[in-house]
């Protein structure tokens, strides 16, 4: 006979990257349909701030501080689960724009330590946990950049390409255990943090990223669509999901209008 599969409410989702962007907006999505959900970030205020917030609006939330690529913590973290049910690994990131040429190899090194080794870190530290589920789902939230190149995203198109060949193997790797692996691809989001942390708080340069774009994806646009997709039937699996505004086509055909 197969195992039930417990109910949203009796269930736990971790997000990482959730101090605000797309993995706030995820943690608020989730809770809204019946997760408990475990905060995770490296600004300790932040997660606390949206932990209350949701806990005062009668749902379950807990913090807990953590930096993904700190192998130990989170080991450490991960003893407090006997069963997760949804992993989404959100904790990522872009650093500057520049060519090949000249690019910071610091910057690289950093992009991809976040943006693949502490999705690696988390899923293999919770697999076994999402397995004990019955019904474990993980997500892997990638870029657009994953799956196309443009100019001056050499660093970024590399770390996003890495979590994507990740999901894409895990998938293959697992496939008969019950743990479903979700890629959601998002193209050009509008958060207060993104750009301006890509161009190293230079606000001018991170608000010509949007200019002439009526309406970007917000990040809320992302969220509802993470939920969506872990909402699914549990036979039902959306291996990927590319979601852009109407006004890009591509990685570099955006439409702008004039002022």
């Amino acid at each position: 006979m197969p195992t039930a599969v417990p109910p949203a409410a009796s269930r736990i989702a971790v997000v990482t990257g959730a101090s605000g962007g797309i993995g706030a907006a995820t943690a608020r999505r989730l809770v809204e349909a019946g997760y408990r959900v475990v905060l995770t970030a490296r600004r300790k205020d932040r997660i606390e701030a949206l932990a209350e917030e949701l806990t005062a609006a009668g749902h379950s939330a807990t913090a807990y501080p953590l930096d993904v690529t700190d192998r130990a913590a989170v080991d450490e973290f991960a003893t407090a689960f006997r069963t997760v049910g949804v992993l989404v690994n959100n904790a990522g990131g872009a650093l500057g724009a520049d060519p090949v040429a000249t690019g910071d190899p610091q910057d690289w090194r950093t992009m991809y330590e976040t943006n693949v080794i502490g999705t690696l870190n988390l899923t293999q530290a919770l697999l076994p946990k999402l397995d004990a589920s019955g019904d474990g789902t993980v997500v892997v939230v990638s870029s657009t950049a994953g799956h196309a190149t443009y100019e001056g995203g050499a660093g970024y198109v590399a770390a996003k390409h890495g979590a994507h060949v990740l999901a894409e193997t895990l998938r293959l790797e697992i496939v008969g255990r019950p743990v479903r692996v979700i890629e959601v691809a998002p193209g050009m989001v509008k958060t207060e943090e993104f750009a301006l942390t890509r161009f190293g708080g230079d606000a001018e340069k991170a608000a010509k990223v949007y200019e002439g774009v009526a309406e970007p994806l917000t990040a809320d646009d992302v969220a509802d669509t993470i939920t969506w997709a872990v909402t699914r039937p549990p036979h039902v699996n959306i291996d990927l999901l590319v979601v852009r505004p109407r006004a890009q086509a591509s990685n570099s055909k955006v439409h702008r209008e004039a002022r």
